[in-house]
């Protein structure tokens, strides 16, 4: 998946990833914009920064997020 700066996702499953938080389950459903894709190599192993609507900007595993269309 290549997610770049501005996309539109949603949180639509917990990580797998060992950065997942508890906390963070509770964002599941929830939308958010990628505002720093890290995307120079498109690691999926690479952390996100996501702004995620209502709760603040998290950096989210990419395994945890589905593009939405415009």
């Amino acid at each position: 998946m290549s997610l770049k700066q501005g996309q539109k996702v949603e949180i639509f499953q917990c990580s797998k990833d060992e950065s997942w938080e508890q906390y963070m389950d509770g964002f599941v459903g929830l939308h958010g914009i990628i505002t720093d894709p890290d995307a120079s190599i498109n690691d999926p192993d690479d952390l996100v920064e996501v702004s995620v609507v209502g709760k603040g900007t998290f950096r989210l595993p990419q395994d945890c997020l589905r593009v939405l269309e415009d």
